[in-house]
């Protein structure tokens, strides 16, 4: 790509006068239809040192509301960045609906300038470019604007720019050693960039080559990437919009009839895959008391051991509890953290999305809540909340939850890739058992806060979840994060399979040399 860019590229300043005001004035009044459509737009500057991004970024935020947008000067990962996956910096800085993030540099820092410097190895590589790749159709997919821009320059004119900075002093600390070995091997590091090129040139995330050694030029060339981007999802968002309105006036639904057409549609494309996974689950399975508390204080205890080693050794886990209303899911977290340094773990309640998770992709909040090396996060539910009640209630479209499956699987791959423990446990009860327990909770002064009106209500749609339940476990079983299906109606021998499996599971990790 880069071989065939013409450089020599220049604008008159009379040119430049005649065109700016134009442009300053479109993109100010798209990024206000983009704040009323909840329109999210990131804006990612790459490319040569010294080939202007600061600069031409400077100028794109005049034209626009201070209010709206923020810009990430992305440098080298800090201590505590380090002890998350990779992309985790990025999605926590990911923008709600309807406000513009601008980055300077990137997640591409990570073969760019780290492989350049070797501080990604070459194995890294292609685990890098996979996640880069999901993130980027993830949030494209999920109706962002993701414009990519990469400023070119020549190496005689980088080297020029670079003495210039280093002839001030005010301005030297902006040129780095790294800088100037880049230069100096200025071939080497192009053709690096040009393989990130090849490989990330998506049609859902393109990257535009601006050519950077006129200022003018680069500048008019950005202004109008970025307002042909916006305009283009304005359009298409006004269009759906336009369209949804029409529909609904010809046809009001209310919430009720809406989740029925939803269920009715899982029901007809439930899925090709015919195999139960939860039937095979034997609900006989039990403990008596004594043997479960023999177990039980055995079990503890290496937790208790393996929780130390874990933090010693750095090693981060990551464990999400699924199941059914009544399946047991707090009393098996509750069993698994007892003995553990509570410094050392955090159980996260997932309970609806709020007003600013709601203004986020829905995997934006799991990102945050991912725990550094050497802590244990828990999820009581999880982001699987996505393929099954926003599936079965119509919280989502049917492409959403399709698509989710593949962005679930990305996201834990990212995380294991990161080096972190990750298992999924399924509490499977039947319908039965779950009925008694609902009534002893209904009878229980001190239980009565755990049952609600939408529990019961969740029952009359048992047969659709199991059938989610399902296609779920198929679909996102994986070697590097598995679901355990836990079999629940003895509560004994539920909380002692979690913490074997747990146990075991950590046990075998913290076996590797």
């Amino acid at each position: 790509m880069l071989e065939k860019v013409d450089l020599s590229k220049k604008m008159t300043k009379e040119e430049y006068k005649e065109k700016m005001p134009i442009l300053e004035s479109r993109l100010g009044e798209l990024q206000r239809q983009c704040k009323s459509l909840n329109i999210p737009v990131m804006v990612v500057f790459e490319g040569f040192g010294a080939a202007g991004k600061g600069v031409q970024i400077g100028r794109l935020i005049q034209s626009l509301d201070p209010r709206g947008f923020e810009v990430h000067a992305i440098q080298r990962e800090s201590e505590e960045e380090k002890m998350h996956p990779f992309l985790w910096r990025f999605w926590t800085k990911t923008p709600a609906k309807g406000r513009i993030a601008v980055f300077d540099g990137s997640w591409y820092r990570r073969v760019l300038i780290d492989r350049f410097e070797k501080r990604t190895k070459k194995g890294e590589l292609s685990d890098a470019y996979h996640s880069i790749c999901s993130f980027e159709k993830q949030l494209t997919d999920d109706g962002c604007v993701l414009i990519k821009l990469f400023l070119d320059i020549s190496k005689k004119e980088q080297k020029k720019r670079f003495q210039k900075l280093l002839e001030n002093k005010e301005t030297a600390w902006r040129v780095s050693k790294g800088d100037l070995e880049r230069n100096q091997r200025y071939d080497d590091y192009q053709a690096i960039m040009e393989e990130m090129l090849q490989r990330t040139d998506t049609d859902y995330a393109p990257w535009m080559i601006v050519e950077a050694m006129d200022k003018r030029y680069a500048e008019v060339k950005i202004y109008s990437a970025v307002i042909r981007a916006l305009a283009r999802q304005v359009e298409k968002v006004s269009h759906e919009k336009a369209e949804a309105e029409a529909l609904k006036a010809v046809r009001p639904m209310d919430e009720t009839v809406r989740a029925a057409a939803a269920a009715e549609e899982a029901a007809r494309n439930v899925n090709d895959l015919q195999e139960s996974v939860l039937t095979k689950a034997d609900l006989t399975l039990g403990y008596t008391k004594e043997e479960y508390k023999k177990r039980l204080k055995k079990l503890q205890k290496k937790m208790e051991i393996l929780h130390s080693e874990l933090y010693r050794r750095r090693i981060p886990v990551i464990l999400g509890f699924e199941g059914w209303d009544a399946g047991g899911k707090g009393g098996a977290i509750k069993r698994l953290t007892e003995k553990m340094d509570p410094r050392g773990f955090v159980v996260n309640p997932t309970a609806s999305p709020n007003d600013i998770e709601k203004a986020h992709h829905y995997l934006w909040r799991f990102w945050r809540a991912v725990p550094k090396d050497g802590h244990i996060a828990i999820f009581d539910r999880t982001w699987y909340g996505r393929v099954m009640v926003e599936r079965i209630e119509g919280f989502c479209t049917r492409q959403e939850w399709q698509r989710a499956y593949k962005e679930i699987n990305d996201m834990e791959k990212d995380w294991a890739d990161a080096g972190a423990v990750v298992m999924k446990f399924w509490m499977q009860i039947d319908k039965d058992e779950q009925e008694r327990r609902f009534k002893a909770r209904q009878e229980n002064p001190e239980k009565q806060w755990k049952i609600t009106d939408e529990d019961w209500r969740n029952r009359e749609k048992w047969d659709q979840y199991e059938d989610a339940v399902n296609e779920m476990l198929l679909r996102t079983s994986t070697d590097y994060a598995p679901w355990i299906v836990v079999e629940g109606n003895c509560k004994y021998y539920a909380r002692i399979k979690v913490l074997e499996t747990v146990v075991n599971a950590l046990e075998k990790r913290c076996s590797r040399p």
